[in-house]
């Protein structure tokens, strides 16, 4: 019976040990590509001019309402405290994004419509 007991140990200790090593794995991969879109983001935006940044940057801050459905989702899909926190912080960030995509749109259209004449001459 102790043997059997020392045996399920060493087995349940050895699954462990895969199991860190392969969340090890999976988290060096997951670094690994933040790293090459992080260099991607910024030769891509660096060769954008200047004239266009603005729009483009506001109408993919707009789109970003894809983001704040994933932070709804992270935020509930899982059971932990932390997951819940972080969840909560990329809502309250993407929700920040989109509506300042948005308010950051319209001041650009402001910026092409007629301005009433003084004096309500036309």
């Amino acid at each position: 019976m102790a043997t059997l007991l020392m045996s399920l140990q060493s087995v349940t200790q050895q699954a462990t040990d895969q199991s860190s090593n392969d969340q090890g794995i999976v988290l060096l991969g997951s670094l690994t590509i933040f790293v090459l879109a992080v260099f991607l983001g910024f030769e891509v935006i660096s060769k954008v001019p200047t004239t266009l940044h603005t729009p483009l940057m506001s109408g993919t801050n707009a789109i970003h309402g894809i983001v704040l459905v994933g932070a709804m989702v992270v935020a509930g899909a899982f059971d932990t405290t932390l997951a819940t926190i972080l969840g909560f912080v990329a809502v309250i960030f993407a929700a920040g994004n989109v509506v300042g995509g948005f308010v950051v749109t319209d001041r650009m259209l402001q910026m092409f419509r007629k301005r009433p004449q003084p004096g309500g001459k036309k």
